[in-house]
């Protein structure tokens, strides 16, 4: 994708996201973020990340303590479409560019 394509793709609606899951081993739970995904405006962020979403209902809940409550922490961000890093994605990208310091 070219700057420009970028700009025009983020001024239509898109953004970049990342995604939470949970993961129980034995007595052990991990919360980790996905890697960051771009979604386009026409997309849904929400079923872009419900590999995420099913992973941590199924291996994340049965961990205790830490389990259920990661496990909702992940759904509440997934199903809400991710959380979304645009700003900083474009700082990093580009420094400088004016609207993205």
């Amino acid at each position: 994708m070219t700057h420009d394509e970028l700009e025009r793709a983020l001024a239509r609606g898109g953004k970049f996201v990342f995604y939470q899951y949970c993961i129980s081993v034995l007595i052990l739970t991990f919360k980790r973020p996905s890697d960051i995904y771009f979604v386009r405006a026409e997309e849904s962020a929400v079923v872009r990340g419900l590999g995420f979403t099913l992973l941590s209902l199924v291996g994340g809940w049965w961990g205790i303590p830490w389990g259920p409550i990661y496990t909702i922490q992940s759904l509440w961000v997934n199903l809400r479409g991710g959380r979304d890093v645009t700003d900083e994605v474009m700082t990093s990208l580009l420094p400088g560019m004016s609207g993205w310091e």
